[in-house]
């Protein structure tokens, strides 16, 4: 083995090995009990971020794990057509030559963005690869390929039939930026500072109001106050006519008791148009709805005098006639949360326009009652229902369970889903009018039974149709994807085999745009869950714990990390420290301190390979082997240290405690194997007895091998080079080599045993150096035991054995005064120093005693002081006198140290 590991030099052709050598396929096969999980398709206009990296890692972890525990392992990889991020960025390119895609028109448009995903998607596929992800590439999926596109249609035809999809003319997040509807859950949301306007319409009007957007008044059509808030119990129900800057407002005083009396003024004006809030209320008391800004987020001509204006210059206009007219009663700053479009950054306008929708709260019979429990034969559900039912009962397990409360709290207020998106990038709504385009507008009341309307998985054969210009939301075709890419809507053997799906791990910040939507969709049209456990891992954060970005340069580039350190550095760095659901910081120490353990695993691994003989070296050694050997303490002491970390690695996989896992390996290897009993055996392994020495390159043998199955799932290219030249590639590839099992060797009395050893030669190894006699020779020790069941026998060979320069290690029955002493919770140490050593030590003992006599002065001041003892709350006067006890302790304990 090369003296240091270089991961360029192996891993893409290791990577071509497993993929070349099928490794990662997965077919149906009834006799083996299954794996599945579905890659969360990245964008197909992406490259690797430290997202996907990260759920890479996760994945290709539990995915190794059960491969290797004899499962039929499939990881089913794909990309997303990711409608309006796709669009957004093809936008940005024409644009440079000066060309929008109106200039282009749609079929050239989408031209383009055909060819500029399919460079994309191979850049994605590349570094997925060279991240290590052990997926079954032949089966790679696509959101916008023909078959996909097929179940989109299939399944919108379903709903449409059912009569959960339909098109209102209904409150919706706009962006004037990407001219597209979004869904509530697409939003991002800026703080901010912002101004809460106090006025009145005008100068009879006998309520005041209060609102940040004084522009949108002008589309109001009531008042809305809380019902037990008696000021305005009197105009409750009442229409009261109002002249608001010029336009003539009838707004009638609805309540509500949502209203927060102790806001404003207790009073608001509800502008149903542009508020989801009052949209809601204007439903409930039959309010008119009145659009005033437009899709271009300008005034529309019904505002009057403000027509054609931006919102904002529309604001400062309204607020300026408002002074005019003295009838603004307050300005206010406060805080205020501004929502954005996710992908523009561009402010979002709620507005009212003329969308398909889901409906979620419309209950129907039908559903199939066989894999879903609870489910009463004949009763209606609705969607929102059965997306509860099967996460309260157990069905589906969130990791971490805190986010079950998320999801429902998500899923209690869930709107009707929009689904339209006014983009060309994306599946056209299969929805076909027979009528010139201006029936585009057809009402919703008018769809049923319409001769005129059609809605099919295929166009109309016949006549002249014109399909709905809209496409759908990205998230809709991405919500079948646990099924629609094992081949449904047909009933194939995939399908039937590999769903529902066994894990799904993705980021937290998904749970609702596509988490959610997958239950929603599987349960609707499967009749079962898409998968039994849900991961969700933490966002990731710089090292000062703030959100990685451009903007602020401080993104760290997984494909960089790669190149430079190797997969293997980059996993175990993104995985070390995480908890589920927990945002990480991640940051190059964290990169650096990985990479280390992947060059301590090779050094130990060349050391072990490198010591053998050519009759051990790849001979696999079996745990019945070790037993019939006659074992040292430190033999036995490592294996049952094996045999624990077997367990334990084992469990914290299964329940997704992927750091604790991680560490335990690392610990075991770096410390326990490493330091410890390799150097305990070394005088074994370059000595004269040849029984031991052939016995230690066994054991080491057998721990190596079991140590790079436990590695394997977190740093696959490294475990798979050591397990070739472990193996003299006589044992075929490590990625589906059997899952290790305890050996059944823990002991937990000799576990105890070797753990105080390690005390006591640690302690003494650092006595040493406090002394500065590390490099001294021919020191002495004496040792006091304190604990008779310890064995003295091997404490005295280890002190020997391990610590440098130590020529004899004397058993007394005190410690000689003339001694410097350590003092552990087993033994009492002593040590002869030189005077120079006595005096430097006495020098700082001293300094240390001069400190705390002085602490313990001030406190003695303090607490004598009656003004303090009076004043201060009885816990800080016991806390002050706590510290003083413990001050006098350690005052003593150096006292007696200076002895």
């Amino acid at each position: 083995m090369d003296k240091v590991y270089q991961p360029q030099q192996f891993e893409k052709e290791i990577y071509k090995e497993w993929e070349e050598g099928g490794y990662f396929n997965a077919d149906v096969d009834e006799s083996r009990e299954k794996f599945s999980i579905s890659m969360p398709p990245p964008n197909a206009t992406g490259v690797l971020h430290t997202g996907h990296a990260m759920f890479v890692t996760i994945s290709d972890i539990v995915v190794r794990y059960k491969r290797m525990q004899g499962y039929n392992t499939l990881w089913l990889p794909g990309t997303d057509h990711a409608a309006i991020a796709t669009q957004t960025k093809v936008e940005k390119i024409i644009a440079k030559e000066n060309l929008t895609r109106f200039d282009l028109g749609r079929e050239k448009f989408l031209e383009r963005v055909k060819d500029f995903v399919e460079d994309s998607r191979s850049t994605i596929q590349s570094q997925l690869r060279a991240a290590g992800a052990s997926c079954d590439w032949r089966r790679e999926g696509y959101t916008f390929s023909d078959e996909l596109s097929h179940a989109v249609n299939v399944a919108f035809k379903k709903l449409y039939d059912d009569g959960l999809i339909y098109r209102g003319n209904r409150i919706v997040n706009w962006c004037p930026r990407c001219h597209s509807t979004l869904a509530d859950d697409e939003l991002e949301y800026k703080n901010e500072k912002t101004v809460l306007y106090t006025f009145k319409y005008d100068q009879d009007f006998p309520i005041t109001i209060a609102t940040t957007r004084p522009e949108t008044k002008l589309g109001d059509t009531g008042v809305a106050v809380n019902p037990d808030d008696n000021r305005f119990a009197d105009y409750i129900g009442k229409e009261l006519m109002a002249d608001f800057c010029g336009q003539k407002l009838n707004l009638k005083v609805i309540a509500d008791k949502e209203v927060d009396k102790d806001f404003g003024t207790g009073a608001l004006g509800v502008t149903p148009a542009h508020s989801y809030v009052d949209f809601d209320m204007a439903q409930a008391n039959d309010l008119p709805v009145v659009k005033i800004i437009d899709e271009d987020g300008q005034m529309m001509e019904n505002a009057g005098e403000f027509a054609g204006l931006s919102v904002k210059e529309a604001r400062d206009k309204v607020v300026e006639c408002l002074r005019e007219n003295k009838l603004l009663e307050k300005e206010e700053e406060i805080e205020h949360n501004l929502s954005v479009c996710y992908r523009c950054d561009t402010p979002v306008e709620p507005l009212t326009s003329e969308q398909w929708f889901v409906d979620v709260n419309k209950k129907i019979s039908g559903w199939k009652t066989g894999k879903i429990k609870g489910l009463e034969e004949g009763k209606e559900y609705s969607i929102k229902d059965i997306s509860r039912m099967v996460v309260l009962n157990g069905q589906i397990k969130i990791y971490p369970k805190q986010f079950e409360k998320v999801y429902f709290g998500w899923m209690d207020n869930l709107r009707d889903w929009c689904v339209s998106r006014q983009i060309w990038w994306g599946h056209r709504i299969p929805v076909y009018y027979r009528k010139p385009e201006s029936n585009l507008k057809v009402q919703s009341s008018e769809f049923k039974n319409n001769e005129d309307i059609y809605v099919g998985t295929e166009p109309p054969a016949d006549g002249e149709w014109i399909q709905d210009e809209d496409t759908l939301d990205t998230w809709f075709s991405s919500a079948l994807w646990t099924f629609s890419t094992l081949g449904w809507p047909e009933e194939t053997p995939d399908l039937k085999y590999f769903h529902p799906t066994d894990l799904m791990e993705t980021g937290r910040d998904i749970i609702f745009q596509w988490v959610a939507r997958m239950i929603i969709m599987s349960t609707y049209l499967l009749g079962e869950v898409p998968f039994e456990d849900v991961y969700f891992h933490g966002l990731m954060q710089d090292k000062q714990g703030r959100k990685m970005s451009k903007s602020l340069d401080n993104a760290i580039d997984p494909v960089e990390v790669i190149e430079e350190h190797g997969a293997d550095a980059m996993r175990l760095s993104l995985i070390s420290g995480i908890a589920p659901g927990i945002d990480m910081r991640y940051y190059p120490e964290k990169i650096i301190g990985q990479r280390n353990f992947v060059n301590k695993l090779w050094n130990v691994a060349r050391f072990v390979i490198g010591s053998m003989d050519s009759g051990v070296l790849g001979v696999k050694i079996d745990a019945r082997d070790i037993r019939e050997m006659d074992l040292k303490n430190e033999d036995k002491w490592i294996l049952s240290r094996l045999d624990n970390l077997i367990v334990e690695t084992t469990k914290a996989i299964d329940e997704y405690r992927f750091s604790p896992a991680l560490e335990g390996v690392t610990n075991f290897v770096w410390h326990e194997l490493a330091d410890w009993y390799i150097e305990m055996v070394k005088a074994d392994l370059f000595g004269d007895n040849e029984a031991r020495k052939v016995m230690v390159q066994k054991i080491l043998s057998f721990i190596l091998m079991k140590v790079l199955k436990l590695v394997h799932p977190f740093a696959p290219f490294v475990s798979e080079v050591i397990w070739a030249d472990l193996s003299k590639k006589d044992w075929g590839k490590l990625i589906v080599a059997p899952w290790p099992k305890s050996i059944d060797y823990y002991d937990e009395k000799i576990d105890s045993m070797m753990a105080d050893v390690i005390e006591v030669v640690s302690g003494t190894r650092k006595m040493l150096a406090d002394y500065n006699m590390v490099n001294v020779k021919g020191q002495q020790l004496s040792i006091v035991f304190k604990n008779e069941k310890l064995d003295k026998k091997i404490v005295l060979e280890m002190m020997e054995r391990l610590i440098k320069n130590v020529t004899k290690v004397s058993v007394v029955d005190e410690i000689a005064d003339d001694l410097a002493v350590g003092t552990f919770k087993c033994v009492d140490v002593g040590l002869r120093v030189n005077e120079e050593m006595v005096a430097k030590e006495n020098e700082i003992v001293q300094a240390e005693i001069d400190n705390v006599s002085k602490y313990i002065k001030n406190l003695e001041k303090k607490l004598d002081n009656v003004g303090f003892i009076s004043r201060a709350p009885k816990e800080v006067v016991e806390k002050e006198k706590n510290k003083l006890a413990d001050a006098k302790k350690k005052l003593e304990d150096l006292k007696e140290r200076l002895k």
